[in-house]
């Protein structure tokens, strides 16, 4: 397989923060705001160069997203930043009717997310966001992997027109990914050919996954793996393609199993191309307090899950 090494270790949050201060350099239209978390999404950055275009909206998260709607209303492009838990769950209605119904230019800068979040429990260790806001019409999901892709993605998603919900994490990872590859909304990125079993990751479980392949290769299965930043819209045609060649499919996500990548996933294969599915994420139950590498490995959430997910789907080809 394709060698992948690790560049550097940081918190995707930070490609946030310098992804949103290099938006802002490009275009004046960019505003940001945050619910008393400058510091926590790395916002600090932007507001020091762009102090008349940065608001701190305190903690009033659903006040924040209003404001954010009515920002887009005169034509700028404002990204609205808090843990993932406080601009999802707790502002779901404003989200629904502001920015979705009204399908205004809003990007949700959703930080902390999953259960990498740790030691702050099971009350910000939001798993369900996803869900949440790919169930709602006219929002783009975007789950990048590490900081060079985060930064990207926000970049880009500061050029897309309408809603987008960007979800990043806190502690920091592997970084990986080349600081030079193109990211396109919407758009897979195929890491590695193979012909045996698909493997399609996101966030945090990218990296997991490859190690996931070298170790499944080793043992002499090919493994095609596919990076899907974008939850929705999904790349229907990179994951078609695969698996119509591969057979079977894992797929691995720090998220609930319910409303996830994977749930996507099987959607779009029972509808087209019915194949045997395992999937790698939280099933049905809440976090808790621990260090973020524990809790990969308590709810199995790590390489080696997913080497025993590929083990099971490629017996029930």
């Amino acid at each position: 397989m394709k060698k992948y090494t690790i560049i550097n270790e940081k918190d995707t949050r930070s490609g946030f923060g310098a992804g949103l201060l290099e938006a802002g350099k490009q275009d004046e239209n960019v505003v940001a705001l945050c619910a008393d978390l400058v510091g926590s999404l790395k916002m600090d950055a932007f507001a020091k160069e762009f102090p008349n275009r940065f608001f701190q909206a305190g903690i009033a998260e659903a006040n924040m997203i209003g404001v954010s709607a009515g920002l887009a209303g005169a034509g700028k492009v404002p990204f609205a930043g808090s843990f993932a838990e406080f601009c999802t769950a707790r502002v779901y209605d404003q989200v629904r009717q502001s920015v979705c119904y009204s399908n205004t230019n809003v990007k949700i800068a959703g930080s902390h997310a999953g259960i990498t979040l740790g030691e702050d429990g099971a009350t910000h260790q939001i798993l369900e966001d996803i869900g949440l806001m790919k169930m709602l019409p006219n929002m783009v999901v975007i789950n990048p992997c590490d900081y060079n892709q985060t930064k990207k993605a926000t970049i880009a998603a500061a050029k897309y027109v309408g809603p987008v919900y960007l979800r990043f994490g806190r502690p920091s990872v592997p970084n990986f990914t080349p600081e030079d590859q193109e990211f396109i909304i919407g758009k897979a990125v195929h890491m590695n050919e193979g012909s045996d079993v698909t493997i399609i990751a996101t966030g945090h479980l990218v990296w997991q996954a490859l190690l996931a392949t070298e170790a499944l290769e080793a043992k002499g299965l090919s493994v095609d793996l596919i990076n899907i930043h974008t939850i929705k819209p999904l790349d229907d045609e990179a994951i078609l393609k695969s698996v119509k060649k591969t057979g079977c499919v894992v797929t691995a996500e720090e998220h609930f199993l319910n409303g996830g990548l994977g749930d996507s996933v099987a959607q779009l294969l029972g509808r087209k191309l019915p194949a045997p599915i395992e999937m790698i994420g939280v099933n049905d139950k809440f976090g808790e307090s621990g260090k973020p590498a524990q809790l990969m490995t308590a709810y199995n959430l790590d390489s080696k899950a997913i080497i025993c997910a590929v083990d099971r789907v490629i017996s029930r080809k």
